[in-house]
């Protein structure tokens, strides 16, 4: 399973609770996490912020995984098709580049979507629903 997921969903799920399972999975080799260096550069400047009072060290551990176990991807086309949030457009791009299975996201301007070019965009419960039901 080929995953793009929304810095939102990552930074809960970094920060632990329920969405916790994603990244447990992701480091397990249940599915396949499709960056861009975009995305990636996100993930860093949220993670960093001062108001989630994460360690730099752990900060630090985080990216060797992500480096070490994501697929990285450079998107061959500009999309605009979120209008509202031009920002979140990163994620569909990097989704057509990685031909990504599901976007993984709790942003409305995303989720409205419901899918983009095929691939549907669902909530991180879905996300972990469709883990459970492939036994992974």
């Amino acid at each position: 399973m080929r995953v793009v997921i929304d810095t939102n969903i990552m930074v809960s799920a970094y920060l632990g609770g329920v969405l916790e399972t994603v990244i447990i999975r992701w480091r397990s080799g249940k599915f396949t996490l499709i960056v861009s260096n975009e995305i990636a550069d996100e993930y860093h400047e949220v993670l960093n912020r001062p108001k989630f009072k994460i360690e730099r060290e752990e900060v630090d551990d985080f990216f060797a995984l992500l480096f070490s176990r994501a697929e990285f991807v450079e998107p061959a086309e500009g999309i605009d098709v979120i209008k509202s949030d031009s920002s979140d457009n990163k994620f569909l791009e990097a989704a057509i580049a990685g031909q990504a299975d599901y976007i993984v996201s709790g942003d409305n301007h995303l989720l409205d979507l419901r899918e983009f070019r095929s691939i549907p965009i669902i909530t991180a419960r879905k996300f972990i629903e469709k883990l459970d039901e492939a036994n992974l």
